[in-house]
């Protein structure tokens, strides 16, 4: 009876054929939304800074940029409604140039990109329990070391491709085939080099390698791949990302790397490729729980990947607790918990609960992305202290594995 039922109600229509059809009217109505949020190009633009926000993100003051500007040294802002000034993002970097120029014994403060002795930083961001907000942080970490003068690569590697989307780009629109990581990774002799599958984008100083759909292809056809080549012992899938990351390698400062949200053939890609984890965490019994198989599964993962030949050796590892609300006792008990369990493999800074940063996310923005007012100046406030904070500690460690 219960069959017959889903039938007149799907009137004959198999579930795939429902399904594809629910998706392909989302798809259109995102993009239609996409068109609308984003005129006339339907592409994403950074907002200029006010001076207030370019002088914290060059670590002056205000009233110095002011002068600055008063005596017509370095790029000049933009002077709106009621003489207030701004900047653009590249404005403030050619001010970075300008203020090493001529503040020689501060130049290290202003412009903090690799030196030739320092490797490459790639940080996976992973968990794989859903909601743990490895995207957010993804996203937020790329931002802000952008806007400290750092060349990011942003690595999507979730066939969601949830940090594509917030980089204005509608994967099953905008990415087309063979135009993701596994377009660089793939088995066959449609393996593309790495730069080909490297977009730039609005925001300066970030570039992007998008996902899609087609990432899990890599987890398809791994299995046979790794039949086919175990007699000649190379070309092993776990070096795949490392070896196309190091195509570009000197373009860059750091690497951020989205991980999708399970232990598969991708996540170990990063793993091995990592300097550096960052494994999130929701405050909640049952996310820890999760974590806590996650952590096996990886203990054990990686053993097999170093006994194949891999070699994971971390720069740090670090939990972030994310969405957290100070003021919720459960949660905080939880943090201690946590605390006490790991000591300083918990990062000190904690990523709020905020409904600023959700509000941000309806329209695929970040705080950095939004003024100040658009979602409420406190709320706003109390979500960028929080944000800034755990990236200032990521930050500290980097250069602590520099040398600064």
């Amino acid at each position: 009876m219960a069959q017959a039922a889903t039938r007149t109600e799907h009137s004959g229509e198999s579930t795939s054929a429902r399904i594809a059809r629910h998706a392909n009217v989302l798809s259109q109505q995102l993009h239609q939304l996409s068109t609308v949020l984003f005129p006339p190009s339907a592409s994403k633009a950074l907002r200029s800074f006010s001076s207030g926000e370019a002088a914290r993100i060059l670590g002056v003051s205000d009233g110095y940029l002011r002068q600055l500007s008063l005596d017509n040294q370095g790029p000049m802002p933009t002077i709106g409604a009621g003489g207030r000034r701004s900047y653009t993002l590249s404005q403030i970097n050619e001010m970075r140039d300008f203020l090493a120029g001529i503040r020689p014994r501060e130049a290290g403060n202003f412009k903090q990109g690799r030196r030739d002795d320092n490797k490459l930083q790639v940080i996976a961001v992973t968990n794989f329990k859903g909601g743990s907000a490895k995207t957010t942080t993804s996203l937020y970490l790329a931002q802000y070391l952008a806007l400290q003068g750092f060349r990011v690569l942003a690595i999507d590697l979730d066939p969601q491709a949830s940090l594509s989307a917030m980089f204005g780009y509608q994967p099953e629109f905008d990415i087309a085939e063979n135009e993701t990581l596994y377009g660089a990774i793939r088995y066959d002799e449609d393996r593309r080099p790495m730069k080909e599958v490297v977009r730039k984008t609005y925001f300066e100083g970030i570039d992007l390698v998008p996902g899609n759909l087609e990432l899990m292809e890599f987890e398809h056809h791994t299995p046979r791949a790794m039949i086919e080549r175990s007699a000649r012992g190379h070309d092993l899938f776990f070096r795949r990302v490392s070896t196309a990351i190091s195509q570009v390698a000197d373009d860059y400062d750091i690497v951020v790397i989205d991980c999708p949200p399970q232990l598969g053939y991708l996540t170990l890609g990063a793993l091995n490729a990592a300097t550096a984890m960052l494994i999130t965490v929701h405050p909640q019994m049952v996310d820890v729980a999760s974590m806590n198989q996650f952590l096996l599964m990886t203990s054990e993962l990686i053993s097999v990947v170093e006994d194949a030949g891999g070699h994971l050796d971390h720069d740090f590892i670090r939990y972030l607790i994310t969405r957290h609300d100070p003021n919720d006792v459960p949660e905080t008990q939880i943090v201690a918990l946590l605390r006490n369990l790991f000591g300083g493999d918990v990062l000190k800074a904690t990523a709020w609960k905020s409904t600023a940063i959700a509000n941000a996310g309806l329209t695929k923005q970040s705080l950095y992305e939004l003024d100040r007012s658009s979602v409420g100046r406190s709320a706003y406030d109390r979500a960028l202290e929080s944000v800034d904070a755990v990236n200032v500690e990521i930050l500290g460690l980097i250069k602590g594995v520099w040398g600064r």
